[in-house]
């Protein structure tokens, strides 16, 4: 593979500013290829993606595109990065003139020299990776997390070797690009699928096809771990050549992760092993034992120890923007879930501290999903306090319909934890869960949830409880 880029030209379509673009022009520029980088946006927004960038030959088209780097006139290949809709002119353009369309996750698979793990799921998948890749690095110190967190796959390839265990966090964006090069991880995980990007997707079929894609091109000597409780997860099972490994929270006797009473059971070949459920945050609710169950069997079948899984589930402590407590005030718990972009994650947030009061963050740009469900699971807390945006109006009118108190909408961040603070009470808990796109108000969720880190901070510093201590976690 590294050979095979000298000389090429290959344009990269979106920057981004999640290191996705910066790995991919990076790893192209140092094997010889001829790079354009061209981006919408223009480079003041781009700056910091620019300056890593630095140094190496790459031609920027920035502000715009040009058509020609799209054509065999001007360009050998193209990768565009995951924001890019899989659809766009350009994109289309590219594929009738013979050009091929890459991603970086198609040029790493096909690059990587070892068997990898690829995590996908409408909710749950970071987490799922993330604790997977630290049972892992308890048997083996080399083990590489990279893709839809930030991470990039392919500048991590020079550290890999043929055994070196390797999790990737895929995205439904991420997975479209293995779908069109017909590639597939050795071992796939599909944690489960509900409505999510209907905006970008051709409906919920279209985007639950594509979720369950990750594992179409599997071969017989790969494995599928699969939530036996989706059924949507489940037609998966149908539709692969690789063995299907379930997991599920009932536990049917047979091989395969399960929660057995409270304890995590992988049973494989005649042989089980248990571990106790930790009780910490990060497994509260069925989500949580549901992503320790996906985890456990994903490192299982790579080659964890039970001594390593044990280890990996002892010290994980959670994930940062997911279910992350950021500050405690006056008896109150402030926690941050903002990537709860879907209407399904936000009710799996609230199943997970059922019994405490909640006083909830919602609402936001609108995806394109019927936000009922939404509306139903926040039925369970305090009070709803709604971000500004496009999904808002109809959020309000699904909660006003079921009589949910509800404050807003609001157009900061500090306003609406101002509003959230003010009347919650010691024991309880603010949720910023917003079951909503960020776009509009935030540049993204990440934003989001730092503005929400800022605004508690700010709180805590200019209105302290009397008698009581605030700290930050």
């Amino acid at each position: 593979m590294a050979e095979s880029f000298a000389n090429r030209r290959a344009t990269v379509m979106g920057l981004g500013t999640r290191g996705g673009g910066v790995g991919v022009a990076r790893y192209l520029a140092e094997r010889g290829a001829v790079v354009t980088v061209t981006d919408r946006r223009p480079e003041a927004d781009l700056r910091p993606a620019l300056a890593e960038l630095d140094g190496l030959p790459i031609r920027y088209v920035l502000g715009r595109h040009e058509e020609r780097d799209f054509t065999p006139e001007g360009a050998d290949l193209v990768v565009r990065n995951p924001g890019v809709p899989r659809r766009a002119p350009l994109l289309e353009l590219a594929r009738s003139r013979g050009v091929p369309v890459e991603m970086e996750m198609s040029l790493f698979l096909r690059a990587c020299p070892a068997p990898t793990v690829g995590i996908t799921g409408t909710k749950g998948k970071t987490t799922t990776a993330t604790l997977c890749a630290a049972m892992l690095s308890a048997w083996d110190s080399r083990t590489v997390l990279a893709g839809n967190m930030g991470v990039s796959a392919l500048g991590q390839l020079d550290r890999m070797d043929a055994e070196t265990p390797v999790v990737l966090e895929l995205s439904s964006w991420q997975v479209e690009s293995l779908i069109e090069h017909r590639l597939a991880p050795t071992i796939a995980v599909l944690t489960n699928v509900s409505e999510d990007h209907l905006d970008h997707y051709d409906g919920f079929a279209d985007y639950a096809a594509t979720k369950r894609g990750i594992a179409r091109h599997q071969t017989a000597s790969d494995a599928l771990v699969l939530n036996r409780e989706d059924p949507e997860a489940w037609r998966a099972a149908s539709a692969t050549a690789a063995t299907v490994v379930p997991f599920g929270l009932l536990d049917e006797g047979a091989d395969g992760a399960w929660l057995d009473g409270d304890a995590l059971t992988w049973r494989r070949r005649g042989e089980t092993a248990r571990w106790e459920r930790p009780r910490s945050i990060p497994f509260a609710g069925p989500h949580g034992a549901a992503d320790a169950l996906a985890a456990l069997a994903a490192a299982a079948l790579r080659g964890a120890t039970p001594e390593a899984i044990q280890t990996g589930l002892s010290g994980f402590a959670g994930v940062r923007d997911r279910m992350e407590t950021v500050a405690h005030r006056a008896g109150v718990r402030f926690v941050n879930d903002t990537t709860a972009t879907a209407p399904a994650a936000t009710a799996a947030a609230l199943r997970a501290l059922a019994g405490q009061p909640v006083f909830l963050i919602a609402g936001g740009a609108d995806k394109m999903t019927d936000l009922t469900p939404l509306a139903r699971a926040a039925s369970s807390a305090e009070r709803v306090y709604l971000l500004d945006g496009s999904a808002t109006p109809t959020l309000a009118a699904l909660l006003a319909d079921r009589g949910v108190s509800y404050l807003g909408p609001f157009g900061a961040m500090d306003d609406a934890v101002d509003a959230a603070a003010a009347e919650a009470t010691a024991g309880s808990v603010v949720l910023l869960s917003p079951g909503c796109a960020s776009f509009g108000l935030f540049r993204d969720e990440f934003d989001r949830g730092e503005r929400f880190r800022q605004a508690v901070a700010r709180l805590l510093e200019t209105t302290p409880a009397p008698g009581q201590e605030a700290t930050t976690v």
